[in-house]
């Protein structure tokens, strides 16, 4: 304990030292510098504060389990309040933080495979719904400096009550002058500066933190946050990034491209903060009442969730990566056709495109031959593309069971269902027994592997917890959707690199085998479809 206390007295008198170095660097880099010197008077008590929450923290672990016995019914009692305080803590933190620290406690709160439940839980159920809101008089400042004049005078209608707001940024709801209704998308005042003055103190306590606890070593996550934040920041990015997602849709997945939706930008009214898009009318992915009133059936959209993102990393190599319950609506296809149950077919609508990871032709072959190992049980295969993509030959059971979220008994299991995820009470207690029993595996792994396959990571977390939301848990569909499209993206690889009639004529036989393979798993998928049915059906007149 006396470590931990005097560790946490010298992260705040670095933190105090550094302050200045970080104003003064601010300052000298800011376009703005009287702002820049008003924002930099914070930064000394951000440091301080962000110090002060990481020794408390850390005392309450090492006072309140001391002397408790490892494993001990007593122990998981108290570590369970002290990891609830501490969730709490970190919470508060970033609400009192704002920025960049908000996006920090998002990532937080999808590392299921590595925080403790309580964390997630916490973290997850508020950063999503809490963000700061901008006042109407920085929304002005923020439109006259970008383009000229106030909103009122831009637009012919222009609400000043937001409709939702993030870490970044928030959004209204406008009409242009030739009637059209719009979202317009307003960073929040002088992000780009307290992003910048963020980053440094956020670094500064984790390299600190890593210092006096080696086993504490999250230094990735930073790196990913210095290269995606200035990406995020520039919304003419985001627009740019929503067009080429459509169009990879429309050239390299046309048969899904009908079901995959971007507002339309209005380029003339955006700048790098501001983004005036199409408004768009439907419900939120985790609204299953809404979805139902709208003749749209959950599990047929959990199947276009996940052939949507399965598109994009196996053949697409172009990602969405913050695909969270908030960035994703969904509504009735324009024809508006129903099926002989009733149910309409459904049309993702993709929002937020802030957040991309192009993954380069050997990242995405490698990536795509793993999940199709994964979903077809083939060890020796998931051990060679682990490899390849960073986690190395001792870590491919481990990074196996991260990906999936399943224990490699599971993994390796011959049966159909074997990486369906139920989400009953003993299969999350055996997860949390996992992240704690291999934490420091969990974080080598982690730091092994390549950036863009962490933000893999987290865009699997975000699907599965939308998936979770929909269907209390993962589905049959799923992973064949995902085993599908991973073998048929390797299949047009080899296709693409057979340089003979032979090795034609082979990956050609591979493919039939592999088609007649998916078509025994359709047929089994269909009689289990089919005996569910009429409680689907039922369920809908409800």
């Amino acid at each position: 304990m006396g470590s931990l206390w005097r560790a946490g007295k010298k992260l705040s008198l670095v933190a105090s030292a550094a302050a200045g170095g970080t104003a003064a660097a601010l300052i000298a880099t800011s376009d703005d510098p009287a702002t820049a010197l008003r924002l930099c008077a914070t930064v000394p008590h951000r440091l301080l504060r962000d110090a002060v929450t990481a020794a408390n923290i850390a005392f309450d672990y090492e006072y309140s389990l001391r002397g408790l016995r490892e494993g001990s019914i007593e122990r998981e009692m108290v570590k369970h309040e002290v990891h609830l305080r501490s969730a709490e803590k970190l919470r508060d933190l970033c609400f009192k933080n704002g920025g960049i620290y908000i996006k920090l406690g998002q990532h937080l709160g999808q590392l299921e495979y590595l925080v403790p439940q309580e964390y997630v839980i916490t973290l997850r159920e508020s950063m999503l719904n809490r963000c700061p809101v901008s006042s109407y008089e920085q929304i002005c400042e923020v439109f006259k400096r970008e383009l000229g004049d106030t909103p009122e005078n831009i637009f012919a209608e222009f609400d000043p009550i937001p409709i939702a707001s993030a870490s970044l940024a928030q959004v209204h709801v406008a009409r242009t002058h030739d009637g059209q209704k719009v979202a317009v998308k307003v960073q929040h005042a002088h992000m780009t500066e307290t992003a910048a003055a963020d980053h440094a103190t956020v670094e500064l306590v984790v390299n600190t933190l890593h210092r006096f606890f080696p086993s504490f070593d999250y230094r990735w996550l930073i790196d990913e946050i210095n290269d995606s934040l200035p990406k995020e920041l520039d919304f003419l990015v985001e627009a740019k990034n929503s067009e080429k997602c459509v169009e990879n849709f429309r050239k390299l997945s046309p048969h899904v491209a009908n079901y995959v939706y971007a507002p339309k930008v209005y380029w003339n009214l955006s700048t790098s903060k501001l983004l005036t898009m199409e408004f768009m009318d439907g419900a939120h992915i985790n609204d299953i009442k809404t979805i139902r009133k709208l003749g749209i059936h959950p599990h047929e959209l959990s199947k276009l969730v996940s052939q949507t993102f399965a598109e994009m990393m196996f053949k697409h190599g172009f990602v969405h990566c913050d695909p969270h319950s908030a960035n994703l609506l969904v509504r009735p296809m324009p024809s508006g056709k129903r099926n002989i149950l009733g149910w309409r077919k459904p049309q993702l609508i993709l929002l937020d495109h802030g957040l991309y990871k192009e993954l380069d032709f050997d990242t995405r072959t490698n990536y795509a031959s793993l999940w199709k190992a994964l979903v077809f049980s083939d060890v020796n295969a998931i051990k060679e593309y682990s490899a390849k993509l960073g986690a190395g030959e001792d870590l491919y059971v481990l990074f196996a069971g991260v990906l999936t979220m399943r224990p490699w008994k599971r993994v390796v299991d011959q049966s159909l269902d074997h990486l369906v995820f139920n989400g009953t009470e003993s299969e999350i207690s055996e997860l949390q027994m996992y992240a704690s029993e291999y934490f420091h595996q969990i974080s080598e792994l982690l730091r092994r592997l390549p950036r863009v396959i962490l933000l893999m990571l987290k865009t699997n977390d975000c699907l599965r917890a939308v998936n979770n939301s929909l269907l209390q848990g993962s589905s049959l569909d799923t992973f064949f959707i995902i085993g599908k499209i991973s073998s048929e993206a390797v299949i047009d690889v080899k296709m693409s690199q057979s340089k003979s009639l032979l090795s034609w004529l082979n990956v050609r036989l591979e493919k039939i085998l592999l088609e007649v393979r998916l078509w025994g798993i359709q047929i089994v998928l269909w009689i289990y479809q089919i005996r569910k049915a009429l409680s689907w059906s039922d369920q809908g007149l409800v």
